[in-house]
């Protein structure tokens, strides 16, 4: 079995590595630091099996996790953490098992056989059983947008994107390198980004980071972003809040 670990302390996964060594079967294809560092480690190494911490820079493992449910073959994952208070929103992003720190060898070796034991149509019929369930949101806060490309699992920032654009059944995500399609609903990301995206039509949130103004053109009102050259069409409706909005920023 291919195992990956991730954690932000290096002692940590060299313990783990050693752990893993007495297991007969393992071969340990990688490492990383970091959720953001392993999702990108990911397409390299096709791991069966990670385990990972929970809090970490960056990316913390919860929402590396979350990100890897929408691979086409995600591996199993098994959360490695000092704490227990994650446990529920652990198996909300399909975890197989949940070890508290200190690791003991005997815990460790009993996850690996039971992810030995989880083959792939296992983990896709898992993630079936809980896609349409509404849980509490896996990642608080969630870092990035994560679109499936050719060259598999792109993360975009939030911090970077400039507004979401609904058409027909995809939301266009436009940020500074460019714009990408995702298929989550506009009431969604709403929902999800209230506080640092606002409404501005019923097809279209923009970022509240990168507001630069309200324009008033021919025939309605437009939004002017920060870094890009298009403009974004506001309803009337929602012109007052958004000026409001920028007079308090």
């Amino acid at each position: 079995m291919k195992v990956m670990i991730c954690d932000d302390e290096p002692l940590a996964r060299d313990r783990l590595s050693r752990m893993l060594s007495r297991i007969g079967g393992i071969t340990l294809v990688g490492e990383a630091c970091n959720g953001r560092e392993l999702l990108d480690a990911i397409p390299q190494h096709n791991p069966e099996l990670v385990l990972t911490d929970i809090r970490m820079p960056t990316m913390d493992g919860l929402e590396a996790a979350a990100h890897m449910t929408t691979l086409d073959e995600p591996p199993a994952v098994v959360f490695c953490t000092a704490y227990d208070e994650y446990a529920v929103k652990a198996f909300q992003v399909n975890a197989i098992g949940y070890l508290l720190k200190p690791i003991r060898q005997e815990d460790l070796e009993v996850v690996i056989e039971k992810a030995s034991k989880i083959n792939k149509a296992q983990l896709a019929s898992v993630r079936k059983g809980l896609e349409g369930e509404e849980v509490d949101d896996p990642v608080s806060a969630r870092q990035c947008i994560s679109v499936k490309s050719h060259r598999g699992l792109e993360l975009i920032p939030i911090t970077d994107i400039r507004y979401f654009k609904a058409d027909q059944k995809y939301v266009t995500v436009r940020y500074s390198e460019g714009e990408v399609l995702v298929d989550e609903t506009l009431k969604e990301l709403e929902d999800e980004l209230e506080g640092r995206f606002v409404r501005v039509h019923r097809n279209a949130l923009v970022s509240l980071a990168h507001l630069e103004a309200v324009e008033s053109v021919e025939g309605g009102f437009q939004v002017r972003l920060k870094g890009i050259d298009e403009r974004v069409v506001i309803s009337r409706r929602h012109v007052p809040l958004l000026k409001k909005r920028l007079q308090s920023m």
